[in-house]
């Protein structure tokens, strides 16, 4: 069996339909990604620790990480795929936000904060689906010099 060709019963070519939702998704997640790193990145860290306590909880340096993790995530879902410049990076921020948020959502259970994991799981759920697409059903070809 050619490992190549589409899987029995898929078509050759994916619908355009699930090109503008994978486009769609890549943009919301930049967005929210994005959003989060800058937003935590220029909130002062008692401000920020009002609205989020874990983030007066962890050190300085473990919050920048974040932050870091976020901007580099948000900017990996879209970019690379937008300017057809190794538009497999995109295959792997989406994988690294999936991981990211399965992270955050193991850290919370350890603080008995549960609650707030549902917008972890949803966004589990749409990085993997960019993940899954970009590199299985829908991949962006690369430009050629």
């Amino acid at each position: 069996m050619d490992t190549l060709s589409p899987p029995v019963g898929v078509s050759a070519k994916p619908s355009k339909a699930l090109h503008v939702g994978l486009w769609f998704v890549q943009a919301l997640l930049g967005l929210t990604f994005v959003g989060s790193g800058i937003w935590k990145a220029l909130t002062p860290r008692p401000e920020l620790a009002a609205m989020i306590p874990w983030a007066g909880q962890v050190s300085p340096a473990f919050l920048y990480f974040i932050v870091a993790v976020d901007l580099a995530g948000g900017l990996g879902i879209v970019l690379p795929s937008l300017t057809r410049v190794k538009p497999g990076l995109t295959v792997l921020a989406a994988l690294g936000c999936a991981l990211l948020q399965a992270s955050a959502i193991g850290f919370h259970f350890s603080r008995g904060e549960a609650a707030n994991t549902p917008f972890n799981f949803f966004l589990v759920a749409l990085s993997l689906f960019v993940f899954w697409g970009r590199w299985k059903r829908a991949p962006i070809k690369p430009r050629h010099a």
